[in-house]
């Protein structure tokens, strides 16, 4: 008691005497009575990381806006590289992460609520990295505006700078009114719902055709190289997308949660587990056919293309990042009883993004190496220091401006509803492992499914539990 008297004497004298934040406070969710982004020690720590990230892609920066692309590894015959592979990483990551979102505000499975609004900022965000990194990969930055004057209807790419504007603009909306809805701001809560979930089936067919299966269809329509060339892939696209959007909303979710003082919501990493076994599995099924299909029918040029991935210069990131990292092994913990565990969890998803990463680099590298016409020289290409320092500064970048909006409003901060089902929640576990340790049940003793007298609580349905009521034991 007498510890938080103190605390709350000091939370006040960071106050004035009317009341009202000051300094810094005024934008920061605790100076208005919400749930901080950080701790502070959590938040020295973080934006120490990401400044000391940012510094050490500057260099990168400069060297792209003085040397043009000369600073890279690139060439005539290999115009696409690294930043083309993060590039199609972080509107996957962006298009799944929206994709997850409509679980919540089109669906309506509201168990997923607590990651509503950090998975639409984060496919903001994941948007404007990626546009970042597409524009320091052009030759020529100052002609980007002509995208929107000139468009042919059969070229992918005048369709995805379409596409890439009309989702911005509706991921930004959406997550306006989701912000204004949870700080009550709203002035008819029912509208304001319905809006997110119209929103949200308009997104549907706009992320997975439009912006991550368009991404994939600039791919698929190159017919000259024997890795892209199918209807197959715009498909692998979204699967991947969702794979590596639901792996980055947990651990967003774990590691933020951690960094307030707060418990991870087990049930929520658990139920977004499911979710990631699924898209992975999914995501298996569709790499099998994508490699099978091509050898059962003799293509000497995808066979030659397979061979380079799993053996030539990138064959880590097929074996070791793609096969073993988003597949095997987080497959191997979410199908054993490690799945019950919240550590291997997260361990599980952050090992797919990761990796998913790797998958990105498989797939826009190894089926450049061959030359493209018969008797040309393969290509030889590996990113430079400058060229990974680059995507250093647009990742981290990112990362702050994510933290930063996360700071101003209460993109993390729990509903009243969620803190108590959570607290609910991780009360009934710990008095279900008690009685599995103390309770000797025989077959003719039934056991009990009702409060006893003494008050030990029985696992029984979930509730809706509301402020008024509070957690009843």
């Amino acid at each position: 008691m007498t510890q938080t008297l103190e605390r709350e004497q000091r939370v006040d004298r960071s106050k004035p005497a009317n009341g009202k934040p000051r300094g810094i406070r005024r934008f920061l969710n605790e100076g208005h009575g919400r749930e901080p982004f950080l701790r502070p020690r959590a938040r020295i720590f973080w934006y120490g990381l990401l400044g000391v990230g940012i510094l050490a892609g500057i260099p990168g920066v400069l060297a792209r806006l003085t040397q043009g692309l000369q600073m890279t590894d690139l060439g005539p015959q290999m115009p696409w590289g690294l930043w083309i592979s993060a590039y199609i990483f972080f509107v996957g990551l962006s298009a799944g992460a929206f994709l997850l979102s409509t679980l919540v505000y089109v669906f309506g499975m509201y168990q997923f609520e607590t990651i509503g609004r950090a998975a639409l900022l984060s496919a903001t965000i994941s948007m404007f990295v990626a546009l970042a990194l597409i524009g320091m990969d052009l030759g020529a930055l100052h002609k980007f505006p002509w995208v929107f004057d000139q468009f042919h209807w059969s070229s992918p790419l005048s369709w995805e700078v379409r596409f890439y504007v009309l989702y911005i603009a509706l991921l930004i909306g959406e997550l306006i009114i989701a912000v204004r809805l949870h700080r009550g701001m709203a002035r008819n809560a029912g509208r304001s719902k319905t809006w997110l979930k119209v929103l949200g089936i308009i997104g549907i067919p706009l992320a997975i055709v439009g912006v991550h299966g368009g991404t994939g269809s600039i791919f698929a329509v190159v017919s000259t190289r024997a890795g892209w060339y199918g209807g197959l892939f715009p498909i692998i696209f979204v699967v991947s997308a969702m794979v590596s959007g639901t792996a980055l909303l947990m651990a967003i979710n774990y590691w933020q949660a951690r960094g307030t003082g707060r418990k991870p919501d087990n049930s929520l990493l658990r139920g977004l587990s499911r979710v990631l076994l699924a898209a992975v599995l999914i995501d298996i099924l569709l790499t099998f056919y994508e490699y099978f299909v091509p050898f059962l029918a003799h293509d000497d040029g995808a066979r030659e293309i397979f061979a380079i991935q799993a053996a030539g210069p990138f064959w880590w990131t097929f074996i070791v990042m793609q096969l073993l990292m988003v597949m095997i092994i987080p497959s191997i913990i979410l199908l054993s009883p490690l799945a019950k565990k919240t550590g291997w969890i997260v361990a599980a998803a952050m090992m797919v993004v990761i990796g998913v990463f790797g998958v990105r680099l498989n797939i826009v590298i190894p089926p450049m190496i061959p030359g493209v016409i018969e008797g040309y020289p393969d290509n030889a290409y590996f990113p430079t220091l400058l060229e990974w320092s680059l995507v250093a500064f647009f990742v981290f970048g990112g990362a702050l401006l994510y933290s930063l909006v996360s700071e101003w409003q209460p993109i993390h901060e729990p509903s009243v509803d969620e803190r108590d089902l959570a607290e609910l929640t991780d009360d009934g576990d710990k008095v279900e492992s008690a009685d599995t340790a103390h309770t000797t049940t025989t077959a003719d003793e039934p056991t009990s499914t009702s409060p006893t007298s003494s008050g030990t609580h029985k696992p029984g349905p979930t509730t809706h539990v509301t402020p008024a009521e509070g957690v009843k034991s």
